[in-house]
């Protein structure tokens, strides 16, 4: 049984050990804090700037306070949509940024593997195997 339990104890030091758990970990904490600029950039800033209208109208002073009928809390609800939209689009754009970085830096390493001497010489000696073989082919 003790070899089990050294055994499992060891797997887990490995996991933890690995980049991946700590990149995760990394990615969580920066996560939760940029979504606490988020929010706090849609509440305090796009959201009251979105709603003035609504606010003259109904003498509101903040969203919180914009109450139509009986207790139904209207800005609340057109602030989660507004928060919604703006990090949804924050989303697209850092995705997107991710991934024309990715393509860029494939194509940059495509083109420094095409500039390294042993790959050309290796695309020569293909392209110059593969001419011989056609040429023995057509002779038989």
């Amino acid at each position: 049984m003790a070899v089990q339990s050294s055994s499992l104890l060891g797997d887990f030091k490995n996991f933890i050990l690995k980049g991946n758990v700590l990149d995760l970990a990394v990615a969580v904490i920066l996560g939760g804090a940029f979504g606490k600029i988020v929010e706090s950039f849609i509440k305090d800033v796009i959201t009251p700037a979105l709603l003035v209208p609504v606010f003259k109208a109904t003498g509101a002073k903040d969203v919180e306070s914009i109450i139509i009928g009986d207790g139904v809390k209207i800005g609340l609800f057109f602030s989660a949509i507004i928060n919604f939209l703006v990090v949804g689009i924050v989303m697209f754009v850092v995705v997107r940024a991710y991934e024309t970085a990715k393509k860029k830096l494939s194509r940059q390493e495509a083109m420094a593997e095409a500039t390294d001497p042993l790959v050309l010489a290796q695309q020569e000696l293909i392209e110059s195997l593969n001419r011989l073989n056609t040429t023995v082919s057509q002779r038989n």
